[in-house]
């Protein structure tokens, strides 16, 4: 009977990736003083009755280096659209004209890179809190295969590497958070 018993680690481990790629992306989004086109990419719309990504009711493009534009498809959806950016935590202030929504992005000063870091600090805990999920549920499908039979000593050795992997997921968005840090405080 405890021969059957098995720990997908490889889809723990899948999962736990699936965290830093989401904060990687979330990190992309951060840009330190030049217009993208991916720093609107977590900004989601009120639409339709739904939370939608921003590049589904709208294209995105940068016509210069220090300027976003967001041409709305739908003209009753512009007031939130602009909402939506207004409160999205760019710290860019939209500026309507007509269907497109303009974002000037800033120079940035000493507020504003600080406040930047703690942004993406804020994502880096959420990708920790997310990898914890993951190690949580893995220990809780260890604790329902030590009631159908699993020995201590797997229990042990699957704990353990559930552990392993965590640790050093963590260690990983912590380096990456360290370094976009960095780069969002170099003048």
């Amino acid at each position: 009977m405890a021969e059957d018993i098995e720990i997908d680690i490889d889809d723990i481990e899948r999962r736990m990736d699936g965290a830093m790629t989401s904060l990687r992306q979330e990190l992309a989004s951060l840009r330190t003083g030049r217009a993208s086109a991916s720093m609107v990419e977590p900004v989601t719309v009120d639409a339709y009755g739904a939370q939608m990504p921003l590049n589904q009711v709208a294209t995105v493009n940068v016509p210069e280096p220090r300027m976003v534009t967001v041409n709305v498809w739908d003209k009753s959806l512009l007031g939130k659209v602009e909402r939506a950016l207004r409160d999205s935590g760019l710290g860019i202030n939209p500026v309507v004209d007509g269907t497109t929504i303009r974002l000037p992005i800033p120079e940035l000063n000493e507020e504003r890179r600080k406040e930047l870091s703690r942004v993406a600090a804020q994502y880096a805990e959420q990708a920790r809190v997310a990898v914890r999920n993951v190690r949580r549920d893995g220990m809780d499908r260890i604790k329902k295969a030590k009631a159908q039979g699993m020995s201590e000593d797997d229990q042990k050795l699957w704990a353990d590497e559930i552990q392993r992997l965590t640790d050093t997921m963590i260690g990983r968005i912590d380096e990456v958070l360290e370094k976009k840090q960095q780069e969002i405080m170099q003048v």
